[in-house]
């Protein structure tokens, strides 16, 4: 396994069907939000054509290829080095067949691809808006996390592009945006039909929303349960620990 590593790097074992994941010690790396939305997604239908905005390490569609039959997924990511580093987690795991990853802006993308291309769309967006808030000095960790290559109105845009007729649509972000999340999701005709609220713990207030709208459908919003990543005495949950195989 050391011939697919570089400088800095390491390898993480997924704990899920042996599946393995490629990152850097100094960059950005993928949290349990990642993890979440993986759960959240994975009834997303068989033979299903899946495009990952703003892969990073290509966590999304990895997880998603085990917890899913027979679909295919496009990773896009705009980083150079983190889009060459997710197709060798790729061939790491020899998913070559189901993933593919592109190094380009979600902005391009409907120049490459033609109207209602795809079946799902997941993605974990920047949080923070540009300009705000504390900024690490990294830059490769700057554009993770902020909205420094594209919007949030610009992800919903392209999503809404992309999607077919009635096609799904995932997303994981924070509460404090959701007035605009679904502001702009309806306003791109994806309407929202899922939504749960993670919390810390039953103490705090939540600090993830995990979101599932459908291209062109009729209004109708569900509430799941709220999800509790740790208990009182700081362990995770039985759900988590179900959601992370251990249980």
């Amino acid at each position: 396994m050391e011939k697919f590593l570089k400088e800095n790097e390491r390898i993480d074992d997924l704990e899920l069907d042996n599946l393995k994941i490629i990152q850097n010690k100094n960059g950005f790396c993928f949290g349990i939000d990642s993890v979440l939305l993986t759960d959240f997604a994975k009834t997303i239908r068989a033979n299903s054509s899946v495009i990952d905005l703003g892969t990073g390490t290509g966590v999304l569609p990895i997880l998603l290829s085990s917890k899913t039959k027979n679909t295919t997924f496009v990773g896009i990511e705009v980083q150079n080095d983190v889009a060459e580093m997710a197709e060798r987690s790729i061939k790491l795991n020899k998913l070559e067949d189901r993933i593919t990853i592109l190094n380009t802006n979600i902005l391009d993308l409907k120049e490459r691809y033609k109207k209602g291309n795809f079946d799902v769309i997941i993605t974990n967006p920047p949080y923070k808006k540009l300009n705000s808030g504390l900024k690490n000095e990294q830059e490769s960790k700057i554009i993770s996390r902020h909205e420094t290559t594209a919007s949030l109105d610009d992800f919903i845009d392209v999503a809404s592009y992309l999607l077919k007729d009635l096609g799904e649509f995932y997303m994981v972000h924070r509460p404090d945006r959701l007035v605009d999340i679904f502001y702009l999701m309806r306003s791109k005709k994806i309407e929202p039909k899922k939504i749960r609220f993670v919390y810390p713990n039953k103490n705090k207030n939540a600090n993830l929303i995990l979101i599932k709208g459908i291209k062109n459908a009729k209004p109708f919003l569900q509430y799941e349960n709220n999800l509790y990543i740790y208990n009182e005495d700081g362990n995770y949950t039985e759900e988590i620990l179900k959601i992370y195989n251990k249980k």
